[in-house]
């Protein structure tokens, strides 16, 4: 590259950091939940990335709370060990012996794998489950799927223990029941509960898709609840995009100041998100 084609790219990079300002400002002591999963989870590459960016965020005064997901793997580690899973409504029924696996792949494998990520990138990550501190108290969400949970009560103690120690939170989305079970949640759910219970300031869904679309299949940047409940009346909102707006229109009402669904496959998604004019995905408003 020639010299005046690097100077070009410092000069841009200056300019940039310094339209942040902002922005930093902005979000500076702010707290940021973020649902990490999808296929952002599935490279070596796109992990760094997202760690670096999650490290990013602290440095500049945010406190981020990672919560995963991690369907894929378990699946994987399911067929591995050859253990069959019924379904009821297209929803996997997690017995005990499925139980053991997703608690296992949840904590252990993806929870590790994230935490050494942000570590790697200077950070200091730390891995819990909703299981620890008494973070989440679950109810079951439905007999018929056995051990499968909806957060009811949330104890963040434990997460403003971390963020004054300057630790990032990053958490398995597992809870215990009220005599001692273990229950498999939701990952979106579980970050939007935590959310709440924070009055986060942000809550971003990463996903597979670009955000929210409108009936002719453009993206909608910014929505109200009231949009979002109008579009899922009239089937504009349907399949796996549902839980998603459900899970945001729970967070707004429990306090959380804006929800994003945003395309976790992106380059640095979160920081476009955060730290740009033009943002990123389909941010939800409660007006």
């Amino acid at each position: 590259m020639k010299k005046r084609d690097m100077n070009r790219d410092w000069i841009a990079t200056a300019r940039t950091l310094s339209e942040a300002l902002p922005y930093l400002q902005r979000y500076d002591g702010a707290i940021v939940v973020i649902k990490f999963g999808g296929h952002a989870m599935g490279s070596d590459e796109a992990m760094e990335t997202f760690a670096r960016d999650v490290v990013l965020m602290q440095q500049v005064g945010v406190n981020p709370v990672i919560v995963h997901g991690g369907g894929p793997m378990i699946n994987q580690m399911l067929e591995k060990l050859e253990i069959k899973s019924d379904f009821v409504n297209g929803k996997r029924v997690t017995d005990e012996a499925t139980m053991e696996v997703v608690e296992m792949v949840l904590s252990g494998r993806v929870n590790k794998r994230i935490v050494q990520a942000i570590n790697r990138q200077g950070g200091k990550a730390v891995g819990l489950s909703g299981k620890d501190a008494n973070l989440i108290t679950c109810d079951p969400a439905d007999p018929r799927l056995g051990l499968v949970g909806d957060p009811t009560d949330i104890n963040p103690d434990i997460l403003r223990t971390l963020f004054a120690d300057d630790a990032i939170p990053v958490i398995a989305p597992l809870g215990a029941g009220r005599n001692g079970e273990t229950y498999n949640i939701n990952g979106d759910t579980a970050a939007g509960a935590i959310a709440a219970a924070l009055t986060a300031d942000r809550l971003l869904l990463l996903t597979d898709v670009d955000g929210v679309r409108d009936a002719s299949g453009a993206v909608v940047t910014e929505l109200t609840a009231d949009q979002i409940r109008q579009m899922t009346a009239d089937g504009t909102i349907a399949g796996g995009m549902i839980p998603k707006t459900e899970t945001a229109l729970a967070a707004i009402d429990g306090g959380v100041r804006a929800v994003v669904i945003l395309d976790g496959r992106a380059p640095n998604a979160t920081l476009l998100e955060l730290y740009t004019e033009h943002g990123a995905g389909s941010m939800i408003r409660a007006k």
